[in-house]
Formats: C-alpha cells, structure tokens, sequence
C-alpha cells in the first residue's frame, strides 16, 4: 500500500512543476528573451515593432534655431576698475546704453539615449552643439554720430534631461509634449565694435551657465524599432558673456597706436525658437 505521505508530497511536487511551466509559458510570450527549460543555448530575439516600457533607445537629431533678437549690457554698468564697456545712462534709442541685435541661425547637431518609464512617458538625456553662429547688432552711445556696428562669433553646447508625454494619436502620427533642464557651455570670440574712425575689440570668453527647453511635436515609426521624431522647441541657454580683461581701441587709419583698454564683462541672454529632427533606435 501507497503511503498517504508519500502520495501527498508526489502531488505536491507535480503541483510545482506545473506552476513552473506555466510560468515559464507566460514569460515567453510577454518577453522578447525567451529562454528554454530543457535547452543551454538560448533563442534568437524577437524584435519588436515598437517600444513598450523598460526599453531603452538611442538617438541622433539635427536642429535649426532661427534668428533670436537679444541686447549686451555691462553685467556692472558702474563698474571702473576695470571700466564698464557701455556704462549707466540711456542711449541714443532710448533704451539702457547697450548693444542691441541678433543672433543668427544656428545649425547644431545632437546626440543622446532615452528611456521608456511607461506607455506614456519617456526621458531622455542629450548633448548638443551648435558649432557656429554670429550676432549682429548696433551699439547706442550717444557721443557717437553715424554707424556703431557689433558683431562676434558664438558656439554653443547644452546638456539636457528632458521629460517626454506621448499623447494619444491617429494614423501613423502620434503627437507629444517635452520639456528639460540642463547646463549650457556658451563661448564669444572677440567682439568688433565699429566706429567712424575706430574699431573697439573686445575679449571674448566662455560661460557655463542653467538652460532649459520646452517641445512639442508628433513621433511616426519609420521601420522595425525606429521613429522618427519632428519637433518646435524653445531653447534658452542662457547667458553669452564678454571676457574680463584687456581689450583695445583701433584708428583704422593708423594715425595713432591701438589704445589697451581693461574692461569688465558684457552679457546677453541666448534663446531661441527652432525646428528640431531626430530619429530613434530601440536598443
């Protein structure tokens, strides 16, 4: 006769295999890492058409910000040792003694990854660098008569955590909200104040500084596990600031030496508005 302790653990141990097989059913069809109870050798993956959450991605953007108006003011109008650049008072427009103008379009370039926290939300973390740029604009001082042209070279790099929310589509476009925060690298060359007789140069310098942006746009699966993404941004990287330190006044004519001057720095808020492209690779 059978007995009933032994007959009791054999059902016990057939209830806990079944469990086990039935686990691992669920796993297979839920996860694209199958994995087999009676082989070594795991199965190939099985890709998937779009992303779900827990996967990460990678991507690659190209971003155009267009023409931004924006003003260099001395950081201390009242500053004199070294002297401030355009000192306190109003100018010949009206407005604080400044350079007013714009930076121009910015090509840039951006790489980063991202990940997908639920079905609706994604974060991401990027760099971008916008190699080159200019700004153009006319100082105001009222001693002097005719043009006061101002112009520099700028780049730009940005680090950026960004929040994504993934709204509910139709077709093949799903649109999406974005927003992130980060640190931005901002870096003037020599800025060339022009002048009926003189030129006016003034250092250049870089400055790292809070930046943020603010997105939205719409997301369309090209292939397999890439989407292409196509946004409007707003960027605001923060201050461009002038060096500190000696810059000098130039007769173009050569009827007197370049006269050094020390000075103090100058500032001018970066933002902009632009178009951003990128596409993502599901990993």
């Amino acid at each position: 006769m059978t007995d009933r302790s032994d007959s009791k653990f054999g059902f016990h141990r057939l209830l806990f295999r079944t469990a086990l097989i039935v686990v691992a059913t669920v796993s297979s069809l839920t996860s694209a890492h199958a994995s087999s109870l009676n082989s070594e050798t795991p199965p190939a993956r099985v890709p998937r058409a779009s992303f779900v959450r827990g996967d990460f991605y990678v991507l690659g953007a190209a971003t155009l910000d267009l023409r931004a108006t924006s003003r260099f003011q001395d950081r201390n109008c009242s500053s004199e040792t070294p002297a401030a650049l355009y000192g306190c008072g109003t100018g010949a427009d009206g407005e604080n003694l400044s350079a007013s103008g714009e930076f121009a379009r910015a090509p840039g370039f951006e790489v980063g990854a991202g990940y997908v926290a639920t079905t609706r939300i994604r974060v991401e973390a990027t760099v971008q660098y916008r190699p080159t740029f200019s700004f153009n604009g006319r100082a105001n001082f009222v001693q002097t008569s005719g043009r006061q042209d101002v112009s520099a070279d700028i780049s730009s790099l940005a680090a950026l955590a960004g929040i994504y929310a993934d709204l509910p589509g139709r077709g093949p476009f799903s649109p999406f909200l974005g927003c992130g925060v980060g640190l931005s690298r901002n870096t003037i060359g020599e800025t060339r104040m022009a002048f009926p007789r003189t030129t006016t140069i003034v250092p250049g310098a870089s400055r790292t500084g809070f930046a943020f942006m603010l997105i939205a746009g719409a997301a369309a699966r090209v292939w397999g596990r890439v989407y292409v993404d196509v946004g409007w941004r707003y960027l605001d990287a923060g201050a461009v600031e002038t060096g500190r330190g000696n810059g000098r006044i130039v007769w173009r004519d050569g009827s007197r030496q370049p006269l050094e001057l020390g000075l103090a720095e100058t500032s001018a808020n970066l933002s902009s508005h632009g178009i951003r492209v990128w596409l993502r690779y599901g990993l």
